[in-house]
């Protein structure tokens, strides 16, 4: 049974560049964003205490995404960079949480889907990242792990969908949300962030 997914979108070579020429912004950016993702695990734990089956695994990744958080915090520490004060408002974040259904079965099955979504392109712009850092083979290791990593937690959340609902359903919905998520990349301006 498949559990990745392709994106349906690739990001563009001059995301890159643009991360390349700011790599201190990138880094605070994605120190924020494995925040954001160890607290999303911790919430779908809090909000679903019922779904006995996935809660342990929610856990790990929790744990593991606070790891990475560390990770990344290290090597701005090394680096003399500061975290940010504040943590601002994503706008690929923002634009994938409009496609949310309201009705909260559907709701459960977007969040774990869109999880899964998010984590895949993680994987690709670190793999992306971790590719332009011919200079820096400390840092372009770093960025290789972390690619292996997020592609494997793109998989654990399609997981924990066939746990609750039919597969024709999860893939259905996961191909109308991977297309969304494919035009909502192609339309973000260019920034050195993650999304």
């Amino acid at each position: 049974m498949k559990l990745s997914l392709e994106l349906t979108v690739a990001t563009k070579p001059e995301w890159v560049v643009a991360v390349m020429a700011n790599l201190p912004s990138f880094l605070r950016d994605h120190a924020d964003c494995e925040r954001k993702a160890s607290a999303l695990a911790m919430s779908l734990v809090a909000k679903y205490p019922d779904r006995l089956e996935i809660i342990p695994e929610l856990i790990a990744t929790g744990v593991e995404e606070l790891e990475h958080f560390q990770q990344v915090y290290e090597v701005m520490r090394e680096r003399g960079i500061p975290l940010a004060k504040e943590i601002g408002k994503d706008p690929y974040i923002t634009a994938l949480m409009k496609l949310l259904h309201s009705d909260s079965l559907r709701r459960f099955l977007d969040r774990l889907l869109l999880a899964s979504i998010i984590e895949c392109r993680g994987a690709e712009r670190f793999r992306l990242v971790s590719e332009a850092l011919d200079d820096d083979k400390g840092l372009q290791q770093f960025y290789h792990d972390l690619w292996v990593s997020e592609a494997r937690h793109g998989h654990i959340f399609v997981g924990m969908a066939l746990e609750y609902f039919e597969k024709d359903r999860v893939y259905s919905r996961l191909t109308e949300l991977n297309e969304a998520e494919g035009r909502i990349v192609d339309g973000l301006e260019l920034r050195a962030a993650l999304h």
